[in-house]
């Protein structure tokens, strides 16, 4: 009887160690996809929400090669204007994170779009009102209630998505804030933090951070060329555009401009005759490179991809250097994204894009490796 409770508290000594190192190890990524308008920038509710995705598409991810996933969430998604919580929001997320957890996949919960704040919005009362940054840490306070119980390893979170300060000290003193929020209950959560004004790479060197914190995680988002990445996108000024574009290499000809309507040669004329390459692309990386290297601190790429609607050889092309340069300089990613009809991995309906896929997940560099 004395060997079988001995036995049985080391069973029980040693599942709470694991528990402890769990909650203590560090988030890691490499590969990730974002689940985008699920729980943001979508209209979806109710049973149409609910069975946009669900836990079949986790088995396919993980399927896929991908170890992460970015969540977007929007505030009215997840609470009303009073900031009650609609539960039935909460409870996506927490499905999320379970059956991310059942498929070895780690979830970054990025709060992407907040009453006060819309990347494109011209007027951004976050800034502004202190009434609004004090409910931007109260929200962040209320995910904690929710997300503290999973390990580190598991979660992580993102503070914002695409902060567009117009002074980069407004963004630097919300980050010192929510920071200081967030670790009052969670000391090793794994914070995700990206560079103002759309998260581009040209204000890395602006960013603070919270000095001797290495639970931070730095991020950035790509989609350049523009007129590549939003090839005759609706809701871009390059709506209409369908000249073909070329990458790489010079990514538009004299001789095509020459042919462009005259609405259309306004908009194009600063793209004719540059050259977009591998050697270009890292040379625009080199801020958040050289921030990531003196803070000793992941980098992370949360966000890129090509619309649909470019020359499919071109439109890999640009994926295949990218990953390229992510797997040369350890830079994890997660592209934009997983299930949508213009960048998406898989459109809608649920048809895949397998030659994307092979190259996003990184089959294509593990194949030129051998």
């Amino acid at each position: 009887m004395k060997r079988f409770i001995f036995i049985a508290f080391t069973i029980v000594l040693f599942s709470c160690s694991g528990v402890k190192n769990k909650q203590t190890e560090k988030f890691t990524l490499h590969r990730g996809t974002n689940l985008a308008h699920w729980l943001s920038q979508s209209s979806r509710r109710g049973a149409e929400r609910e069975s946009f995705i669900t836990e079949t598409d986790f088995r396919e991810i993980a399927k896929m090669g991908f170890d992460h996933i970015r969540l977007p969430i929007d505030e009215e998604q997840m609470w009303d204007e009073n900031g009650k919580r609609h539960n039935d929001a909460f409870q996506i997320l927490t499905n999320c994170i379970d059956w991310s957890a059942k498929n070895n996949l780690r979830v970054i919960v990025d709060l992407h779009i907040l009453r006060s704040h819309h990347f494109n919005a011209k007027v951004k009362p976050l800034w502004t009102v202190p009434a609004e940054q004090e409910k931007f840490y109260n929200l962040w306070r209320d995910l904690s209630k929710t997300l503290a119980k999973y390990p580190n390893s598991l979660v992580a979170y993102e503070l914002m998505n695409e902060a567009v300060a117009d002074n980069p000290e407004d963004w630097n003193n919300l980050i010192a804030n929510a920071v200081k929020t967030i670790r009052e209950k969670e000391p090793e959560r794994t914070i995700v933090i990206g560079s103002n004004k759309w998260q581009q790479v040209q204000t890395f060197d602006e960013l603070k951070v919270p000095a001797n914190d290495k639970n931070i995680i730095l991020s950035f988002h790509f989609y350049e060329p523009f007129l590549l990445t939003h090839y005759n996108a609706s809701w871009t000024n390059q709506k209409g555009y369908t000249v073909p574009v070329h990458y790489p290499g010079v990514i538009l000809t004299q001789k095509e401009f020459d042919n462009l309507p005259e609405k259309m040669q306004q908009i194009t004329k600063k793209w004719i005759g540059k050259k977009f390459d591998k050697a270009w692309i890292i040379k625009q990386w080199q801020k958040p490179i050289n921030k990531a290297k003196k803070l000793g601190l992941p980098l992370y790429c949360g966000e890129f991809g090509v619309v649909s609607g470019p020359p499919e050889k071109d439109r890999l092309n640009w994926y295949a250097d990218m990953i390229t340069l992510f797997e040369e300089n350890g830079i994890g990613y997660a592209n934009w994204n997983y299930k949508s009809g213009s960048f998406g991995l898989i459109d809608d309906a649920g048809n895949k894009n397998k030659k994307l896929i092979e190259i996003v997940s990184g089959q294509n560099t593990a194949e030129q490796s051998k």
